[in-house]
């Protein structure tokens, strides 16, 4: 039971933390004055259906998820401002000065915050230490990394819309890592998101 209740609180948690397109694409029309061609709405909102078909089934709205909710909603705000800032960034820094700066600033920021909360802890085995090692190299420096890199090459918009393939993908590993079982809907969520992030690939050139 309390399985199922921890999988209906990421499942929230990752909708609501990859609404950053709602973010990102108002203040690039309106603040960078981006050209957003209409269709490239359209596949923006397709995309967005296919994350919510995909995690249809575990998404419980509740009052009791409300605090959780709100924070997954805030991080979506919080990525978003990083997405823009390092979109504005790479016209004159290299994606590898703004990952040294960003991981050197952000740690600085979080070592203060732990003092003031969790305190800190040490992985005293080599067991404890490979997630850490995992989650600093594969999300931080090789995902958020390539992240600032392509922010370079493609418009903002687009970028926000492309974060939508995250729990698209997410679902694949679990199902290659974990051996996890994907569902009819959630397959077609994978297929609907796909389909949405290459019309808006397509209408925004």
């Amino acid at each position: 039971m309390e399985h199922i209740i921890s999988v209906y609180y990421v499942a929230n948690a990752n909708l609501l933390a990859n609404l950053t397109p709602f973010t990102v694409i108002p203040i690039a029309y309106f603040i960078f004055k981006e050209k957003i061609p209409k269709f490239f709405f359209i596949g923006a909102i397709i995309a967005l259906i296919g994350v919510v078909v995909l995690l249809f089934g575990k998404i419980q709205p509740s009052i009791d998820n409300l605090k959780g909710d709100l924070l997954s909603f805030l991080t979506s705000i919080f990525y978003a401002g990083f997405i823009i800032s390092v979109y504005k960034l790479r016209d004159n820094v290299g994606s590898d000065v703004i990952m040294a700066i960003s991981a050197f600033g952000s740690l600085a920021v979080l070592a203060i915050v732990v003092v003031f909360t969790e305190g800190f802890y040490f992985p005293h085995t080599i067991k404890a230490l490979l997630p850490l090692l995992g989650l600093a190299l594969i999300p931080q420096i090789f995902g958020q990394g390539l992240l600032s890199f392509c922010l370079g090459k493609i418009n903002v918009s687009l970028s926000s819309i492309i974060t939508l393939t995250q729990p698209a993908i997410a679902a694949v590993y679990s199902f290659i890592i974990f051996s996890e079982i994907l569902s009819k809907m959630e397959i077609a969520g994978i297929f609907i998101v796909l389909i949405g992030v290459y019309l808006a690939k397509e209408n925004s050139k």
